[in-house]
């Protein structure tokens, strides 16, 4: 199967024509190429904040409000267009009512059938728990799909090996990791962390980005990145890890074709074995760990 991963801008859209004009764009252009799985990036769905005019995007709290207003709009967009090209779409995550006191990020998967279900983040960011107040989740999902067993890191939750672990012994062969960074150095921290997952789990990670500039909105104001497709630099992947990648802060599609049996090959046969070894971890951190003083001066 091919994978489509967006390095995806934000824009301040005029009406709910223009974005369904974007997304069924963007759509036809990985379909068109012969994509079966899209994903786009963590918080993409805040260009939505901009239907509520420029005092309601600028506004942290407000803009939060009107992306959620769009959420059955935004579902029912994705639902057509996964019929319609017959792929699976992770969607541009968005803050959404978990039935809690404030809002969570929730990145959901569409099917040409319809809704498969959702991730919420699990670990928050300093700016998503100091200044937006964004709830962290509980509990992460399997997606077991046609195309194979999926698992979602949203952004910082890339960054921790446990979560990832957990999906990966639930039978996850393909990670996807939404993300939204304002700097080099917060994309360069998930880029790395995406890549050692798909090291140490020896597995597919696609990292979607959002980009460039959005001033009229202080959640995503300035976004750094570029969207890739990861494996592990062994046996039948690439000796960098690096399956495709676009070009930094460059608008499009990074795409790249998967075999699922290369990932149960590397994980048997290649150079190392880090997927079935990850364990012995665990052996040898059953003893203390010893202190070593340099010996005193006479």
């Amino acid at each position: 199967m091919k994978i489509a991963a967006a390095a995806y801008p934000l824009d301040f859209l005029p009406d709910w024509a223009a974005y369904c004009a974007k997304l069924s764009g963007w759509v036809a252009r990985a379909a068109a190429q012969g994509a079966d799985l899209l994903v786009f990036p963590e918080y993409g769905a805040m260009e939505l904040a901009s239907l509520g005019g420029a005092e309601v995007a600028g506004d942290l709290e407000a803009a939060l409000r009107e992306v959620m207003r769009h959420e059955d709009a935004v579902s029912a967009l994705h639902c057509d267009l996964a019929a319609r090209h017959g792929v699976h779409i992770l969607g541009a995550s968005a803050p959404a009512d978990a039935e809690q006191p404030r809002p969570v990020n929730r990145a959901t998967l569409y099917g040409p059938q319809g809704v498969i279900g959702h991730q919420d983040k699990q670990i928050m960011t300093r700016f998503e728990r100091e200044e937006w107040d964004i709830a962290p989740a509980r509990g992460l999902t399997l997606f077991d799909t046609p195309l194979g067993r999926l698992g979602v890191i949203i952004c910082y939750d890339a960054e921790f090996p446990l979560l990832a672990r957990a999906l990966v012994e639930a039978g996850a062969e393909i990670l996807l990791a939404p993300s939204c960074t304002e700097t080099l150095a917060g994309y360069s921290r998930v880029k790395v962390g995406a890549m050692a997952r798909a090291l140490e789990n020896q597995c597919v990670v696609v990292h979607a980005p959002t980009i460039g500039p959005a001033e009229w909105c202080p959640a995503v104001d300035m976004n750094t990145g570029a969207a890739a497709i990861y494996g592990p630099p062994d046996l039948g992947f690439p000796p960098t890890g690096i399956l495709a990648e676009t070009a930094i802060n460059t608008p499009g599609w990074a795409v790249a074709e998967i075999d699922r049996a290369a990932i149960a090959d590397v994980r048997r046969n290649g150079a190392v074995l880090n997927h079935l070894h990850w364990p012995e971890q665990e052996n040898r951190l059953s003893a203390p760990v010893k202190r070593a003083r340099p010996a005193q001066s006479a």
